[in-house]
């Protein structure tokens, strides 16, 4: 991924396994959210190919990423302020609703029937993210710890088969990131569901994570366990050693 004379992403290989927890890890300015806007559609790659579930996806629009499976969170949050944390959930069903236009504008007995599905599903996603007690707060009132799980809700509510996490611990006292690992397992196993994490806190990636890849300046540095990167001297030298 070049932007002018600037390579982001370079000679970036790796595939994923179905189920995986897998973490992508490096110093700031590595590349790592470049490589979720990439395999997201926010950025179009200059180069290389991108395969989801068997489909090249590369330069495809968000949307149809999403279509075929993908939701992801936002380093930055990147919710809808002035909408309630209910609503903020519901907007993430829209891609899967039947109804018509014309039947939501006369609020025919499909649309109505659809309303119902998806209000009772975005509470249960409420529910497991503990939110739910908060469904008609406006998003903008809530912690910064809850707006983090609000965030991952909604992308929950696409079901998708990969979910990325871009930072979702950032924020977060000890308590609630231990909660977090606790809840990223859960939905790996309950959803039967692909994680790719990336994250800063390293309790977190090494405490969740089953495989963990380096990157520096765009390029792959190390793969491994937790532990085998953890040894890592270009890891060491690049990332843990300061972190």
């Amino acid at each position: 991924m070049r932007f002018g004379g600037l390579t982001a992403v370079k000679d970036l290989d790796f595939s994923i396994e179905p189920l995986a927890l897998y973490g992508l890890i490096g110093p700031n300015g590595a590349g790592k959210t470049t490589i979720f806007n990439i395999v997201t559609g926010v950025y179009k790659p200059t180069a290389g190919e991108i395969v989801f579930d068997g489909r090249p996806i590369a330069g495809l629009r968000p949307w149809r990423i999403t279509d075929f499976g993908i939701a992801r969170t936002f380093q930055n949050i990147r919710l809808f302020a002035d909408l309630s944390v209910l609503d903020n959930v519901k907007v993430a069903f829209a891609r899967r609703q039947r109804a018509t236009i014309l039947s939501a504008v006369v609020r025919g007995p499909v649309h109505r029937s659809e309303e119902a599905r998806i209000e009772s599903e975005a509470y249960d996603l409420l529910k497991i993210f503990k939110l739910d007690g908060f469904a008609q707060e406006k998003a903008r009132n809530l912690p910064y710890g809850s707006q983090r799980r609000l965030e991952i809700a909604r992308a929950m509510a696409t079901r998708p088969k990969l979910l990325c996490l871009d930072e979702p611990a950032a924020g977060m006292n000890p308590h609630e990131a231990q909660d977090l690992m606790e809840l990223i397992r859960w939905i790996r196993g309950e959803f039967q569901m692909t994680i790719l994490l990336v994250e800063h806190n390293m309790k977190v990636v090494m405490g969740v994570c089953e495989r963990v890849h380096v990157v520096d300046y765009g390029s792959t540095i190390c793969v491994g366990t937790p532990a085998e990167v953890q040894r890592d001297p270009r890891t060491i030298e690049a990332y843990l050693g300061g972190a």
